[in-house]
């Protein structure tokens, strides 16, 4: 069909021109909008500055053809065949391009904003500097294709293959690429803040000076990635692979690393603060100068890891094994004012073989727990700590966590050291009873001799169940009302940091009660303390938010009716706001 016959029917209000015959046509400048070229062969036609919009090119062959700064807004172009295409400035905002062929296709700084290309080939296709935001991209194949400074954001990647892709410094906040091919992609300086890559095959990928914070990366494939520099705060890697990755100076802080693999991994100069390395694999890893500020390290393997000048203030690390970690020295404060790590330890030295093991040791046989029939006498409890410690010179013994049950009272320490776990429980068991009874004859004179004002010797813990059937308790008198309301108020508060949800509701719901008993308020307790506890225990620690906000959704409305639970729902309505 020649173009101005095509032209003169499109006046006369004829839409129809499917299987038209058009290759090597010249529509330049063309006005067709709403037109039907299902089937139609436009090969190596001319259609630049041409207006499209809502046209239907279902099918249609488009090779080679001359698309540039064309309007195709809302067009039907499925299945259409537009390889080695021109369509550069090209308008396909919203259009439809499933399972087109737009293979080598030139698309630079081309709008297809809201676009569908699902399943789309778009191999070695050059998008760079194009719109693809809120575009549907998912199982579309873009091996090879140049996306450089491509605005992706909020598009949706899913199984799509971005092997060996080009994607440096695109825009992918918030892109889904769920199972997404990005095998040896290049993405540096990139932006995928809030991206969910979850599963997706980013082996030897290229991510040096990205940013992911906030990323979800739960079980993706990172092996041998290069993540030098990158931003990762808050980013989930979760049960993620990243075997030998290169992760120099890179941002982790408060990072999920529950369960990855980071075998033989390069951390040096890593900023891993509050970072949750929850069962996470760092053998042979290399974490020289690493920030482990606040980190939490539990269940960890450090097997053969590298250590030397980590900077460990205030980290939290339980049942770890140190005995292979190779260090020298580490740092264990940190200036926030000049931002670097002070105090070294040890001072003027090196560690020698195994001391750094010796003296950090937190492994699985260090966990005692004491199970007691009758409320504890903490006082007696301290003393017989101290007798156990005098005995083991280089022991120390610290109280971890109290829990409470219908019958029974749970105590558990860490040991500094490996002990023998059983052995060790017997014999505290086996002197408290002694060592209370002596401590109660001489309190006051203790007491006295640490210069602490007492009353007359009296049990210092609450006795969590009361037989209904006993005669009240005597009021009282005010220094024991004191004693009683400090000693619950110090229980309530190690409560509300170390046990879930529904232990706390229950937990701290009796002493709130055994108080109550004894005529003493509760109000500054149920206002002050375990609200404000609860709301900063979960913005400092996502794991428990996560759990909060999923046992509220499952509670019987009879939790929720008692003081503690009330309390409680305050602080997740304060936590959404």
């Amino acid at each position: 069909m020649h173009p101005q016959d095509l032209l003169e029917q499109y006046r006369r209000g004829d839409r129809d021109f499917s299987h038209s015959d058009l290759s090597g046509a010249n529509l330049s400048g063309f006005n067709l909008r709403g037109a039907n070229f299902t089937g139609a062969n436009l090969t190596e036609a001319n259609l630049s500055w041409a207006f499209l919009n809502q046209a239907i090119l279902t099918g249609a062959c488009l090779r080679r053809a001359d698309l540039r700064s064309a309007s195709f807004s809302g067009a039907d172009l499925n299945h259409a065949i537009l390889n080695g295409a021109n369509l550069s400035k090209i308008d396909l905002r919203l259009a439809q391009l499933q399972q087109a062929n737009l293979n080598w296709a030139i698309l630079q700084e081309a709008d297809m904003g809201g676009a569908n290309l699902e399943f789309a080939k778009l191999d070695q296709v050059n998008l760079e500097r194009a719109k693809l935001n809120s575009a549907q991209l998912k199982g579309a194949e873009l091996m090879e294709a140049n996306l450089r400074r491509a605005n992706l954001a909020g598009a949706n990647l899913d199984q799509a293959n971005l092997r060996e892709a080009q994607l440096d410094e695109a825009n992918l906040r918030e892109a889904t690429l769920v199972g997404a091919n990005l095998n040896e992609a290049s993405l540096i300086g990139a932006y995928l803040r809030q991206a969910n890559l979850t599963e997706a095959d980013l082996h030897r990928v290229v991510l040096s000076s990205a940013d992911l914070s906030e990323a979800i990366l739960a079980s993706a494939d990172l092996s041998r990635a290069n993540l030098a520099g990158a931003y990762l705060l808050k980013a989930s890697f979760r049960k993620a692979h990243l075997l030998r990755a290169d992760l120099q100076d890179v941002y982790l802080l408060r990072a999920d690393l529950s369960e990855a693999n980071l075998r033989g991994a390069n951390l040096q100069r890593a900023d891993l603060s509050g970072a949750y390395l929850s069962h996470t694999i760092l053998s042979e890893a290399d974490l020289s100068e690493a920030y482990l500020l606040q980190s939490h390290l539990i269940h960890t393997n450090l097997d053969g890891a590298q250590m030397t000048a980590c900077c460990i203030h205030n980290w939290q690390i339980e049942h770890l094994d140190f005995s292979k970690v190779q260090c020298r020295y580490v740092y264990t404060q940190f200036n926030q004012i000049e931002k670097k790590p002070t105090d070294r330890f040890p001072d003027g030295r090196e560690f020698e073989p195994g001391e750094f093991g010796r003296h950090y040791q937190s492994d699985r046989a260090a966990a005692i727990d004491l199970y007691f029939t009758e409320p504890v006498h903490w006082e007696g409890l301290m003393f017989t700590l101290a007798q156990v410690e005098a005995e083991e010179k280089a022991l120390s013994l610290v109280i971890q966590a109290f829990e409470t049950t219908d019958d029974s009272y749970l105590v558990k320490l860490v040991a500094n050291q490996s002990v023998n776990a059983k052995q060790l429980t017997r014999r505290i068991l086996q002197i408290y009873p002694e060592i209370k009874q002596r401590f109660l004859a001489r309190r006051i004179e203790i007491l006295g001799l640490l210069g602490i004002l007492s009353p007359p010797p009296v049990p210092t813990v609450p006795t969590l169940s009361v037989n209904s059937s006993a005669a009240p308790p005597p009021a009282p008198i005010p220094e024991r009302r004191t004693q009683l309301y400090q000693e619950v108020v110090r229980q309530i508060q190690h409560i509300l940091v170390t046990q879930s949800p529904e232990q706390i509701v229950d937990s701290v719901q009796r002493l709130l009660d055994y108080l109550n008993r004894e005529g003493i308020s509760t109000e500054d307790i149920q206002r002050k303390v375990i609200g404000q506890a609860i709301v900063q225990r979960a913005k400092r620690d996502r794991g428990f938010r996560e759990h909060l906000l999923q046992w509220k959704t499952s509670v019987p409305k009879s939790v929720w009716s008692s003081t503690v639970g009330q309390a409680v729902q305050i602080a997740i309505a304060v936590l959404k706001t």
